[in-house]
């Protein structure tokens, strides 16, 4: 249907999993103005789908029927303008949960995964944070209430940008602790090494650059959201393109 290679073992259904996945929280995040506006309850039904290649794509459903993969939710143009913005992305957020899994497990069936293909598939996708969890910030906030009894909130003062490192250290915002400060430092990297990018849903990496938003608080790849650590010098409170999209609209 989409000109792509079937994938056949559990290891490449996995990487198609990953692939729709990414384009999903691509368009529910760092494209979500552009998502928004395609969304036009005036039109038919529409259905957001997410490719391998990990993009995405707000289109009609396929005509054929039965169709070749499952087809994602049905008519999710027509409650955008019925509730909260943020209530109807995560609504979009747990219907693609759902069809990513029925896609996955479609390819399984077809290709008869038998009990340990299929739960080690599962186990596989589990590993990874939902796209509810991705969009709503769920995941960085159950991270953070475990880092709160550790008193985590120093890393979120005037430290919060990746800016304070030194330009030889320009790779990723994690900063190695002095010896002397090496309390503060292990309550710092709980936090920063529990952060989910709010634009891709990978996890933290010590040697990326992230910046987090001084609004919704949620940590990002730079080059997810095209910072880069010189531009992030001159940024005195970030806003994350989600953020800044709904500031706009108000």
């Amino acid at each position: 249907m989409e000109g792509i290679p079937i994938p056949r073992t559990v290891e490449e259904v996995f990487n198609d999993f990953k692939g729709r996945r990414a384009g999903l929280i691509k368009a529910l995040t760092v494209d979500v103005e552009k998502f928004y506006q395609q969304c036009d309850p005036e039109k038919e039904n529409l259905c957001l789908y997410g490719f391998p290649n990990e993009t995405w794509e707000v289109n009609l459903p396929v005509e054929e029927v039965p169709p070749e993969l499952p087809e994602p939710a049905l008519g999710i143009n027509f409650a955008r303008d019925g509730m909260q913005e943020k209530d109807w992305l995560s609504l979009v957020a747990v219907h693609s949960d759902s069809w990513l899994l029925s896609v996955a497990f479609y390819f399984g069936a077809r290709f008869g995964f038998g009990k340990n293909e299929r739960k080690r598939l599962f186990q596989m996708i589990n590993d990874v944070p939902t796209v509810f969890e991705v969009v709503t910030g769920a995941v960085k906030q159950v991270k953070d209430q475990a880092a709160s009894q550790n008193n985590s909130s120093k890393s979120k003062s005037s430290g919060r940008m990746q800016s304070r490192q030194s330009d030889s250290e320009h790779k990723g915002f994690k900063i190695s602790a002095p010896k002397d400060e090496e309390e503060s430092g292990e309550e710092e990297d709980d936090d920063e090494q529990g952060a989910i990018c709010g634009a891709c849903g990978e996890s933290y990496g010590a040697d990326e650059f992230w910046i987090c938003c001084d609004v919704c608080e949620r940590w990002f790849h730079g080059k997810c959201v095209k910072i880069t650590p010189a531009k992030a010098e001159h940024i005195k409170q970030y806003k994350c393109p989600t953020c800044s999209n709904k500031r706009a609209r108000v």
